[in-house]
């Protein structure tokens, strides 16, 4: 169970981290997706700022118990916050996968940290 949940934790930091750096470089793709579910170009700062401190948070959460749990409940959080965003405006299951299958891995990694 450790081991699963060190996987899980792992992918999950991996994954926002990378996902909140390409944020941060605002190219004109990721701008227009983050458009088009209603995000304004100032807000994306934040949101990557968020990502990356949540997967810090998972990190840093290896030592810190309780950290690493808040910092996946976090991420659960703000990924149902991106699927929500996603079915409010009717989007395809194709186009909000990616915000689905992390929201997927934050709650299975919520699942192992409580449970470690």
């Amino acid at each position: 169970m450790k081991i699963t949940m060190i996987l899980f934790t792992c992918i999950l930091a991996l994954a926002v981290v990378a996902s909140g750096a390409v944020k941060l470089r605002k190219s004109p793709q990721v701008i227009e997706g983050m458009a088009h579910v209603g995000v304004t170009e100032t807000q994306v700062p934040m949101l990557a700022g968020l990502e990356i401190l949540g997967g810090l948070g998972l990190l840093v959460g290896f030592g810190v118990t309780i950290l690493g749990r808040l910092a996946a409940v976090g991420l659960a959080l703000y990924f149902a916050g991106a699927v929500v965003a996603h079915v409010r405006i009717k989007d395809a299951l194709k186009v909000m996968a990616p915000a689905f299958l992390l929201l997927v891995i934050a709650v299975v990694t919520v699942g192992l940290q409580i449970n470690r």
